[in-house]
């Protein structure tokens, strides 16, 4: 049947209880109305038969003994209820305190101690559908019914004092249906077909010594790149476990080669894939140590914040022709910018005396060529003094070390 139809079980329990007492209790010398509710709704006459029997369901408890049994490896594990329940007997009169309704409460404790087991035998419909896949018969075991619990259990404003039995039913499953999680058997090459049996080759377990690297600090923090091979930068990593296999650095999205390694420290090269402007831009980036692990995952270390300044190597005045122009500066260098947000200012006797926002990014000559490598601006003929002025450049605001003298006329 489908574990779906254990969430009818606690009802099902009822029913076959009531059931089996009304069959038991179905005879020339007896015949007895067995109902399932609260007792106070039993009280009342009975219509054609001598008297009634009352199964009232006062408490569910989680077996504690069950918690945590799982009925295979992978699955959920079930819910298992132990059901109290209180039987009562009434007269033919609705009376459950008269010598004649404790004859009929007598007759149903022996037929309850008869049946300890509640098998489904001749069962059919919900009640089986709901109880068949319970791995364990279920049984029944009278509990001790003392005055205080009866008492207790008939407090209400409409209830009244009334002599039972009590009884339990254990242990009833109720299980989920969530998917379990079920895996391939360990030594067993599924790749091939047939499947092959590989045994102990077949077991891959990467222990890990440790939660991977974590860093401290970065030296420098600031930093240029450049296309030449002898002036690439050099970073210092510091931190703890920088010393595993499988590391690389990310600045951004670009990924620095691993130079050198030891326990608290990393050097790491920022070459001229980063020089080159296609992948990464001048500005404050996320630095961290990925490790690749056997499964083929990455796992990342803590952040540090880098700041990967713009190269400024020269600049230049080109006098124009047009009546209403004086010229063009044309800045060259590395990480000159591209859709980033680019500041040019002109310093001179302390302070800045004119700023650019209207800069043309010149694109490289070839594909294959560096980006990031030219920027042009224009200079009106009234925009500034004949001069020599120091060239200011910022990149995502971080300021290019060198500031190149210009002469304009």
């Amino acid at each position: 049947m489908p574990l779906a139809d254990t969430a009818k079980s606690i009802g099902a329990v009822s029913n076959l209880l009531r059931d089996r007492l009304d069959v038991e209790l179905s005879s020339p010398n007896s015949n007895l109305d067995v109902i399932v509710g609260r007792i106070e709704d039993a009280a009342t006459p009975a219509a054609s038969a001598e008297g009634k029997l009352n199964l009232f369901l006062y408490e569910a408890l989680f077996d504690p003994s069950l918690k945590n049994v799982f009925l295979d490896n992978g699955g959920r594990p079930r819910l298992w209820l132990v059901l109290k329940y209180l039987l009562t007997a009434f007269d033919n009169n609705g009376d459950s305190d008269t010598p004649k309704a404790h004859e009929f409460l007598g007759e149903g404790i022996r037929v309850l101690q008869d049946f300890s087991f509640l098998f489904l035998t001749g069962q059919s419909g919900s009640v089986l559908d709901a109880l068949d896949d319970n791995p364990e018969q279920l049984k029944v075991t009278f509990d001790e019914t003392t005055s205080e619990l009866l008492s207790r259990l008939a407090q209400g404003p409409d209830d009244r004092y009334r002599f039972s039995v009590g009884f339990q039913v254990r242990p009833v499953m109720i299980a989920t249906q969530e998917t379990p999680t079920y895996a391939l058997l360990v030594g067993v090459d599924y790749t091939q077909d047939p499947n092959v049996e590989i045994g102990e080759d077949g077991i891959r377990i990467p222990v890990i010594p440790s939660m991977g690297p974590r860093l401290t600090g970065v030296t420098p923090s600031s930093f240029e790149a450049d296309l030449n091979p002898l002036l690439h930068a050099v970073l210092t990593l510091s931190g703890s476990d920088l010393n595993l296999s499988g590391l690389a650095v990310r600045l951004g999205p670009a990924e620095l080669p691993v130079t050198a390694q030891q326990p608290d420290n990393l050097k790491c090269r920022v070459d001229g894939n980063v020089a080159e402007g296609r992948t990464i831009s001048a500005g404050s980036h996320p630095l961290s140590v990925v490790r690749t692990l056997p499964t083929g995952r990455r796992r990342s270390s803590n952040l540090l914040i880098a700041n990967l300044l713009p190269k400024l190597t020269e600049v230049k005045f080109t006098a124009s022709g047009a009546p209403d122009e004086r010229g063009t500066i044309t800045l060259e260098g590395v990480l000159l910018g591209r859709e980033d947000d680019i500041l040019v200012a002109l310093y001179q006797n302390g302070r800045v005396v004119r700023t650019f926002d209207e800069i043309e990014v010149v694109p490289p000559a070839q594909a294959t060529d560096p980006e990031q490598t030219k920027l042009e601006l224009l200079l009106k003929t009234d925009d500034i003094q004949p001069g020599k002025y120091r060239v200011i450049l910022r990149v995502n605001g971080q300021q290019a070390k060198a500031s190149p003298e210009l002469d304009i006329p």
